[in-house]
């Protein structure tokens, strides 16, 4: 499911890919069942692929793994959290369109410049 630019992120390993990374990084909480996580399967890889270098991009199936979404209150998806410095920047529930996507990374990105 995952492209090039997205990485498959789990319990076992959020802490080491997520909130122990250098760059900000983009989570994408999804289930193979979701449609509207199907749908916006698509404008995640995109994303990764625009800001590569800049934030990473990572999917976590929540079928699959139960700590880390219920840690963060993960309780409707898609859920895309940005987590900066270890901490929750941002977060979007919900199919949106991508500039939506975009103005909530482009602010965390501003921040991490400052």
């Amino acid at each position: 499911m995952a492209s090039q630019f997205v990485t498959e992120v789990s319990d076992s390993n959020f802490e080491q890919n997520v909130l122990k990374s250098e760059q900000p990084v983009l989570v994408d909480f999804w289930a193979a069942w979701c449609g509207p996580c199907r749908a916006l399967a698509p404008v995640v890889d995109e994303v990764a692929s625009q800001y590569n270098g800049q934030l990473k991009v990572m999917k976590m199936d929540v079928d699959k793994n139960n700590a880390t979404p219920s840690r963060y209150g993960i309780r409707g998806i898609p859920a895309l959290l940005i987590f900066k410095d270890g901490k929750v920047a941002d977060q979007i529930v919900g199919f949106v369109p991508k500039d939506t996507i975009d103005k909530s990374i482009s602010k965390v990105l501003a921040a991490a410049t400052v």
